[in-house]
């Protein structure tokens, strides 16, 4: 390639600062997936949101001047940003390693009650939800597996691709857009999301940007 992409550690991993899918996205925000035993923090998974920035911006108009505070709080906000028609990309890289059915069954309970909560769980979201569930069933989580998340702007389509070492590219295509949007709510959803560190630094990057 020749020239040296900068890059952004989240617990010591690289996330390049940009990725190329069909445009450059831009790394918007970063954290962890992580719980507490017995008082003891333990990692899962290092997180990146990538997103186009210029667009997503003229999509958040309405929350010009807010603080972090605000945002981190503000559930129109984050329905906004899953509900903006631009390319996204979650690059989630493994820091403990779990079997994928494990990380499968949290994925398909959260995305399930989600659907529910708004009626919209119906044959085809159970279909399309068991296809994502038998895609990490047989997967297993190793340190630095790479598990990415692409939405691109045509609405209603999640591709999920996972990387480990010594073994090829696994792909999956999500055609259901009740199914793809809650996925993204997983990760971007306020307050309910999965990862508090990512909602922050999200609320964190947007506030500077739209303030700007």
């Amino acid at each position: 390639m020749g020239t040296e992409m900068a890059t952004v550690e989240v617990e010591g991993i690289p996330f390049p600062q940009e990725i190329t899918v069909s445009k450059p996205l831009s790394l918007l925000a970063h954290g962890i997936t992580d719980i507490e035993i017995h008082f003891l923090q333990i990692k899962y998974n290092a997180i990146g949101v990538y997103l186009e920035k210029d667009n997503v911006l003229g999509h958040l108009e309405s929350w010009k001047g807010k603080k972090a505070e605000e945002l981190v709080q503000d559930d129109g906000f984050f329905q906004a940003l899953v509900s903006a028609p631009v390319e996204k990309l979650f690059r989630i890289v493994v820091i403990k390693e779990i079997k994928g059915s494990q990380y499968g069954v949290q994925l398909e309970s959260s995305v399930r009650d989600r659907l529910v909560s708004v009626d919209k769980y119906e044959d085809e979201e159970e279909e399309s939800l068991e296809k994502v569930t038998e895609f990490f069933q047989s997967k297993y989580f190793k340190p630095n597996s790479v598990l990415t998340f692409h939405f691109p702007n045509t609405p209603g389509i999640a591709e999920i691709s996972f990387v480990t070492e010594g073994k090829g590219e696994a792909k999956l295509t999500v055609e259901n857009k009740n199914v793809a949007e809650m996925i993204q709510k997983w990760y971007l959803g306020g307050e309910s999301a999965v990862s508090p560190t990512t909602v922050k630094s999200l609320a964190d990057q947007f506030a500077a940007l739209l303030s700007a």
